[in-house]
């Protein structure tokens, strides 16, 4: 009885959230360790299947890396960073539309089928247009050509609107396409962050490989829970927030500025975080909030 009592006040805790976030755009972005763990891509599918059905509207963008990097290993085709962006050759670009597409995507649709989830894929290459982005020189300042990596200068939001509103879950690679028809390779966060502002969703997501921003960055039990976006700054000032964790923030802080109401960053290899995090009085991550917001 005492189990039975237990799971009936998770329920209740999790009535008014429920009530909340229905009709709810909430942008989810999938990547990280938790990528390489099939235990946890069924588990988060399940999640993301249950925000459906109760019914909240979720977005997946899915990134792909160690699994893009293995396959360039299968077949010797050498994989190089520039300030965390992958150089990206003519060969490369294949490998990265042939995983992220026919592996990854497809995987993750049959694991929200499993559960009795409709989705569907919707290519980067049908909705993001983009344009060649070069990296800097850390030191000069110069442009450095990485090959045919992108930036988003515009997203057609219509499949995926479309598809929330048949109740079906939008499963995005990130890819994007210039106005010549080339193929790009997005950054993963980045494109989360852009398909967040175009909908205007209510929550941007962050599964990652870190339980959130972390006071004492050594610490993983020192996890800030709330971060007002007038603080960030800051925060980078005395290195609270450093190295990769920077560009992911500022693009949030962009999408923040454009509409979207909250991002969450939360540890993707832990069981249920997305749920525990939207759906529990005292969340399990940090959340970025504008100083007005109230939702």
């Amino acid at each position: 009885m005492e189990n039975l009592l237990e799971k009936a006040k998770v329920l209740v805790e999790a009535l008014p959230y429920i009530q909340k976030f229905r009709n709810a755009v909430v942008v989810v972005k999938f990547g990280g360790s938790a990528m390489e763990n099939p235990e946890l891509i069924r588990s988060t599918m399940r999640d993301v299947v249950l925000m459906e059905c109760i019914g909240m509207r979720p977005v997946v963008v899915h990134g792909g890396g160690k699994a893009i990097t293995a396959e360039l290993t299968r077949q010797n085709i050498p994989t190089k960073f520039v300030n965390g962006l992958r150089v990206t050759c003519a060969d490369t670009i294949k490998i990265v539309d042939e995983v992220l597409h026919n592996v990854i995507n497809k995987n993750l649709i049959e694991e929200a089928a499993l559960f009795g989830g409709k989705a569907v894929s919707i290519s980067g290459k049908e909705m993001l247009r983009a344009e060649k982005m070069y990296s800097k020189d850390q030191t000069t300042g110069e442009q450095i050509d990485i090959g045919f990596v992108g930036d988003i200068v515009g997203v057609d939001a219509e499949k995926i609107l479309e598809a929330v509103k048949n109740d079906i879950i939008p499963i995005i690679p990130p890819l994007g396409v210039g106005k010549d028809g080339q193929v790009y390779n997005i950054n993963a966060d980045i494109a989360a962050c852009r398909i967040a502002e175009a909908l205007k969703s209510r929550k941007l997501v962050f599964l990652s490989d870190v339980p959130g921003i972390l006071s004492d960055p050594g610490d993983e039990s020192t996890v800030i829970p709330t971060i007002c976006t007038t603080e960030i700054d800051q925060l980078i000032a005395d290195k609270v927030i450093t190295g990769g964790m920077i560009p992911k923030i500022m693009s949030s802080l962009h999408a923040l500025n454009a509409g979207v109401s909250k991002v969450h960053m939360i540890d993707g290899r832990r069981e249920h975080s997305l749920l525990l995090e939207i759906f529990t009085d005292s969340g399990i991550g940090t959340q970025i909030i504008k100083p007005d917001s109230a939702s």
